[in-house]
């Protein structure tokens, strides 16, 4: 049993202790920065699909317009219907 359970302390108080030195330790700390840089890296990973997936709605609507019907002006109009609902 540990020093402080065995002369009476009591459990909460020795939970926290030892929390509080696994918190302080340069394990938890290394391990915390890997999860946060694991994050940012599959972050960044969905940022650019994204993206992508952006570009690639944009050339679908640009297809979906006949080309016989290149006017300006109803493309500006048809790209911003179909960017509203996305």
């Amino acid at each position: 049993m540990a020093p402080s359970m065995a002369k009476g302390g009591k459990p909460k108080a020795f939970a926290r202790k030892v929390r509080d030195k696994v918190r302080g330790s340069k394990a938890f700390e290394g391990s915390l920065r890997g999860r946060v840089l694991e994050l940012e890296r599959q972050l960044e990973a969905d940022r650019q699909l994204h993206r992508k997936v952006a570009e690639l709605s944009d050339v679908v609507a640009e297809l979906l317009i006949p080309i016989q019907d290149r006017d300006d002006e109803r493309v500006a109009e048809v790209l911003a219907q179909y960017r509203k609902s996305i």
